[in-house]
């Protein structure tokens, strides 16, 4: 079964992506990393810029499929033709349709209001799914 995990109170989500993605790739993870168009093409900016000693390779799911199959991360408004099913990170605002093929699901929450909101409500869709959920509460990790 899917292991779902939330990272709730992340102060700046697409920051916070690129971080777990720079851990997921070290670690040799293929990851599909979901959410709007418009998300996902500001992901691709900061991915180039974030860091300057470290490199994610990633594209965009609409690449050219040799290089979408070598990629070790893929950016995507939709997850069904990905060839990646090992970890899925949502940024979106709803359950990814086609997420149980993953091993892994990672739910990254803001601070905002409307963020909180639709992230409790796909709380409790995995939840009424039967799927366990590891919460990870950041601030927790940021506290002295």
């Amino acid at each position: 079964m899917t292991e779902i995990a939330f990272h709730f109170n992340a102060p700046d989500r697409l920051a916070y992506c690129c971080r777990l993605l720079r851990k997921a790739v070290s670690a040799n993870a293929r990851v599909v990393v979901t959410g709007l168009p418009d998300t996902m093409a500001q992901l691709d900016k900061l991915l180039w810029t974030f860091s300057p000693t470290d490199f994610i390779p990633h594209c965009l799911s609409d690449s050219e499929p040799d290089l979408v199959a070598a990629s070790p991360v893929i950016l995507a408004a939709a997850i069904q033709s990905v060839p990646h099913q090992q970890v899925l990170i949502n940024l979106g605002q709803h359950v990814p349709a086609g997420f149980e093929r993953f091993e892994r699901v990672i739910e990254v929450v803001g601070l905002d209001d409307e963020d909180r909101s639709l992230a409790r409500g796909r709380w409790k869709h995995y939840t009424e799914q039967g799927y366990a959920i590891t919460r990870h509460d950041l601030t927790l990790k940021t506290s002295p």
